[in-house]
């Protein structure tokens, strides 16, 4: 389930009933989340997570006894990952409760959205692959920005989920309207096109320096052409050093889609820590 659909999926639980939000407010240390982190406990259901095992356990049953009218339960409570939950990990976790109920849906959507904190992607390129990255990026917290000349190539299910598609042609005049911050992954279903976004993704690198990671699908012999023909177009070798071509941890065999998928996206949270 991605990110978006926990948020909606926690909209339509709150026309049902109440909720208590379980937000990670600080953590000392070692901890299985990062602040901001966040469940929903319903009567029913458990909507995101905070992780951690045994603290999760915990937290979903003070929210139920919440629920079920407790007024004792504290709004905040700290809790040491030792050996009184059965865990090793040595930090500490601060977690709020918070009673949710319909009136509060509507700012709840700007306080969870991991967008501001999440991954910023750009991904040009609407084929297979693409697709792969796109479906596997919309699990993770973040804005995803999906580009391709031809129209009609974007997947419904996966624009369902809150992907931002574009339709641009050319292709590489999107790059100027990036957000700044943005990892871009190029791979469309053209190597002129893929040379043509690489080289405004340089240049803008040049001009603002806001591209962290551009990465490039393709062979060796593939980036090896390229790095001729945009070193004929002025660029140094320090700027066509900026580019991590072929993309995708090193290692990591086979070239199913889903297999290009998991290899690109774990190099693109490697490179951004």
């Amino acid at each position: 389930m991605t990110v978006v659909n926990r948020w909606r999926e926690l909209q339509q639980a709150l026309q049902l009933g109440p909720a208590v939000l379980v937000t990670v407010a600080q953590v000392e240390g070692s901890g299985p989340r990062e602040v901001g982190a966040w469940m929903a406990v319903t009567g029913r259901a458990c909507i995101a997570t905070i992780g951690g095992g045994a603290l999760e356990f915990d937290a979903m049953a003070r929210a139920r006894r919440m629920l079920a009218g407790d007024a004792s339960q504290p709004t905040t409570q700290r809790v040491a990952l030792g050996p009184s939950l059965g865990q090793c990990c040595g930090g500490v976790v601060h977690l709020r409760y918070e009673w949710l109920t319909s009136v509060d849906a509507p700012g709840l959507h700007e306080r969870l959205s991991p967008a501001a904190t999440g991954l910023n992607v750009a991904l040009f390129g609407g084929g297979h692959v693409g697709g792969a990255i796109v479906e596997l990026l919309g699990r993770l917290p973040g804005r995803v920005r999906w580009i391709d000349s031809r129209d009609e190539v974007f997947p419904p299910a996966l624009l369902a989920g809150g992907v931002e598609a574009e339709h641009s042609e050319p292709v590489q005049a999107a790059v100027a309207s990036l957000r700044p911050g943005a990892s871009v992954l190029i791979m469309s279903f053209s190597h002129a096109e893929d040379l043509d976004v690489l080289a405004a993704c340089l240049l803008r690198k040049r001009e603002v320096g806001d591209l962290p990671f551009i990465g490039l699908i393709g062979s060796k012999s593939k980036w090896a052409s390229f790095q001729a023909r945009l070193r004929a177009r002025g660029f140094s070798e320090a700027e066509l050093a900026a580019v991590t071509s072929p993309i995708g941890l090193p290692g990591i065999k086979g070239k199913q889609p889903e297999v290009i998928a998991v290899a690109v996206v774990a190099q693109l949270l490697m490179a951004l820590q």
